[in-house]
């Protein structure tokens, strides 16, 4: 028995719902308490694991308030995303803190601190893994 990889689309569509959900302010837990499913199963959607029915998606978006086509919005870019077999741009929305510091940062209203705050984080990303994992180290 073969296991089923994820379809670009199913996984473009959990994308879609997880970056609503995280702007609602819901937990995987809240949602599908209110959708009558598992967080396990919200996770398998989020993932593309599991498809989403158009029923499900319906009461989905009901409880995210927003509309059905949001999820298929720029069906171009799904589409393509597809195609080349590539991560989508909406995956970077989906990192864990990525959405809050999103929102955080597009509360700045100072354009050269948000500049300061984009170079410091390149260049903390370009900054090889130091040794050990971070854990236990002083805070200032």
């Amino acid at each position: 028995m073969s296991t089923r990889k994820p379809d670009a689309i199913d996984i473009e569509v959990g994308q879609r719902i997880r970056i609503a959900r995280l702007a609602a302010g819901l937990s995987q837990t809240d949602l599908g308490q209110q959708v009558g499913v598992t967080f396990q199963q919200v996770q398998k959607y989020e993932k593309g694991t599991n498809r989403v029915g158009a029923g499900r998606l319906t009461q989905i978006a009901r409880v995210l308030s927003v509309p059905v086509n949001s999820f298929f919005e720029g069906r171009e870019v799904i589409e393509n995303v597809a195609r080349q077999g590539v991560e989508s741009p909406l995956s970077l929305l989906t990192h864990p803190h990525a959405f809050r510091l999103l929102q955080a940062f597009n509360k700045l209203d100072d354009a050269e601190v948000r500049r300061a705050i984009v170079e410091l984080v390149e260049r903390l990303a370009e900054k090889p893994a130091s040794a050990g994992n971070g854990r236990g180290a002083r805070r200032h």
